[in-house]
């Protein structure tokens, strides 16, 4: 198996949320094209093939998991 690269460069983590949609986008670097990978729960990583890294999360219902969260510690 083919070892995957993440966080190895300097660039900086950016991130945007969508409140509409309540989607949290974090990028490693600038964004770029890159295909998604769903690994469950509302997480999606976004895969750049020709680099061989992961250059960015996004997640699902990220006010959800937030909401959930706070009321299981409460």
């Amino acid at each position: 198996m083919e070892a995957v690269r993440m966080l190895e460069g300097r660039d900086p983590v950016t991130r945007t949320y969508d409140e509409d949609a309540d989607v949290l986008y974090i990028s490693l670097g600038a964004p770029r094209a890159a295909v998604g990978v769903d690994v469950g729960d509302g997480v999606i990583l976004r895969y750049d093939e020709a680099a061989h890294e992961v250059v960015g999360v996004t997640l699902v219902g990220m006010r959800a998991r937030l909401l959930r969260r706070l009321s299981d510690e409460g």
